[in-house]
């Protein structure tokens, strides 16, 4: 379910997720996101996202990137991106998205062959290369199909979300790093967050239908060792209000998590950038200062 491997390539909406009725307790939960192999799914994902960060701000900025900034944002994006910093929230945002029914009834779906191949397949998935996993997005790299499994595929894609919870995951993530990085710049942080959630809701909707097809070719491959008959039973769960309600955690789940691992990115690469400003102007000072006068030396 969880399509990491196209965020930059392409992806969190605020808003998506669905808060449950009577939150279950964070221990219950934990079973849950266990077995859902959501940690295992995101600590896949995270050795890409220095690159992935590098990427982002080169494609936002006019002005090349000097090799001390370049630096500057790999070692943020290093120390930000881990699975200590998404653990927490993450998990806490599950548990809040979560009654005791949608958990009982996951638990129940995600204990048969249909879900132990689901998540085995969604962990593979996550731990594509970046270069597979545009391959596999374009078209390049693909599973034999029929009309059948792409109607259950496109079925399947609205579902889970699919394309929702991507797109989500991209703005979430930019709009994190844009605050984190005025808050360690010393800047205020309100109008740099508001004109970056703007700016992704203005082009949200166009890159979602960008992605639906994308992310079918996606789905088609990760599942390509499940039957129809295994693909149907998934699609039952999904379109259940158990399996709603379970989406809806699930991206919950997501988008705190990548929230908290893009502001720590951002607070700390907003360190960095100042201290290298300063220190730019100091060299731009020494080098404007009049060498001394030889003849008053004497």
């Amino acid at each position: 379910m969880f399509r990491f491997a196209l965020l930059l390539t392409l992806a969190l909406l605020g808003g998506l997720a669905q808060a449950a009725a009577t939150p279950v307790d964070m221990d219950t939960a934990a079973q849950l996101y266990q077995e859902a192999a959501i940690r295992e799914q995101v600590r896949a994902s995270l050795g890409s996202m220095p690159g992935q960060i590098r990427k982002l701000f080169q494609g936002n900025t006019s002005t090349p990137l000097t090799d001390s900034q370049l630096q500057a944002v790999n070692l943020a994006a290093t120390r930000a991106f881990r699975i200590d910093v998404f653990d927490a929230p993450a998990l806490s945002a599950f548990a809040a998205n979560l009654d005791a029914d949608t958990l009982k009834k996951a638990e129940a779906f995600l204990a048969t062959d249909s879900g132990k191949q689901m998540v085995a397949a969604d962990l593979g998935l996550a731990s594509l290369s970046d270069a597979d996993a545009d391959k596999v997005m374009n078209g390049d790299i693909s599973a034999p199909s029929t009309p059948q499994r792409n109607a259950l595929f496109e079925k399947l894609e609205r579902a889970e979300r699919s394309s929702e919870s991507t797109v989500q995951i991209l703005l979430t993530m930019a709009t994190a790093v844009a605050a984190g990085t005025a808050v360690g710049s010393g800047m205020d942080p309100g109008p740099v967050e508001q004109r970056a959630r703007k700016s992704g809701e203005s082009s949200r909707q166009t890159m979602e239908e960008n992605m639906r097809e994308p992310m079918r070719r996606y789905m088609a491959y990760d599942y390509r060792d499940l039957s129809d008959a295994d693909l149907k039973h998934l699609l039952a769960f999904l379109q259940s209000t158990a399996g709603k309600h379970y989406v809806a955690a699930y991206i919950a789940s997501l988008d705190a998590g990548f929230n908290a691992m893009g502001k720590r990115c951002g607070e700390q690469l907003g360190d960095s950038l100042r201290e290298l400003a300063i220190a730019q102007l100091a060299t731009e000072s020494s080098e404007l200062k009049p060498a001394p006068d030889s003849k008053n030396q004497k």
